[in-house]
């Protein structure tokens, strides 16, 4: 009830416009006020500048390029297993899915269909698979990686709502990660299929993948889709760059059944940083 209580004010918030302003505020190259906003974020979140590619903060002509600011080469040593933690961040949940549904906090679950738009023939290669949920806080590192290597079949742009994806979020909104706005990114992998989804969330600005660009906006309010499979392939390799958030969000990963065995380190809650061990093959 807590949870619930502390989240309806975002029912009430004019989410669309706060992000539209948001991302206004992110695109603009405001010189000494854009710096400044930097160095105050970087203070606020403890945002570690060591390892950035560039790390110093006034070189960054605004404030969604130091967001997705680069790492030093090496930063993120990526283990030698075949499934590799594919952010920054902190695990939502992960574990197996029950049938079609995916547990989000206690009290709540979602299904796959509604996760992936509605797409019952893809949300049925994931019936009693696996999944892991990733949250991005603002102090992480906002670009996002392949677990694996994969072929893209298709990405799918499903309009929805821009609650916040934070704990406290999770816990109080039903069926939160299949009513944000997300990106669904369909692949064929040597393990079976795997989607790879980007939820947006209040003030994210955009999301952007590697071989399209920013995706949203526009927010036309329809499901909007690009096929991969007809042309030449496009090939990402396991902890190549596939995608970035404009501020902050979170990841849903989904695999079909016998093909992931998650790391016995991982517990929700737990910090995960890009490259570590996220899972071995289970076939």
């Amino acid at each position: 009830m807590r949870d619930r209580l502390a989240v309806l004010p975002q029912y009430l918030l004019p989410k669309q416009a706060l992000t539209r302003f948001a991302g206004s505020i992110a695109n603009a190259q405001g010189g000494s006020v854009t710096t400044a906003l930097i160095r105050r974020f970087v203070q606020r979140y403890n945002v570690n500048m060591a390892e950035a590619a560039n790390p110093d903060p006034a070189s960054y002509a605004s404030f969604n390029e130091f967001f997705t600011r680069a790492l030093k080469p090496g930063a993120r040593p990526l283990a030698d297993v075949p499934f590799v933690c594919p952010v920054d961040g902190a695990i939502s949940q992960f574990g197996a899915i029950e049938r079609d549904q995916l547990f989000q906090a206690k009290g709540h679950h979602y299904s796959t269909t509604a996760l992936l738009g509605g797409d019952s023939a893809l949300a049925a290669q994931f019936a009693n698979g696996h999944f892991a949920t990733i949250y991005l806080s603002p102090r992480d590192y906002h670009r996002i990686h392949m677990p694996c290597d994969g072929t893209l079949k298709r990405m799918i742009y499903v309009p929805g709502e821009l609650f916040s994806v934070n704990p406290t979020t999770a816990r109080g909104v039903p069926g939160l990660f299949a009513r944000n706005e997300r990106v669904v990114c369909e692949f064929d992998t040597a393990h079976g299929p795997m989607a790879l989804v980007l939820v947006g969330a209040t003030i994210v600005g955009s999301m952007a993948t590697a071989w399209h660009g920013v995706v949203n906006p526009p927010r036309s309010g329809e499901v909007r889709v690009w096929r991969y499979d007809d042309g030449p392939a496009i090939k990402l390799a396991r902890g190549e760059e596939m995608g970035r958030f404009l501020l902050g969000s979170t990841v849903v990963l989904l695999f079909p059944q016998q093909a992931v065995q998650f790391n016995a380190d991982w517990a929700p809650a737990r910090p995960v940083r890009l490259g570590e061990k996220m899972a071995d093959a289970a076939n």
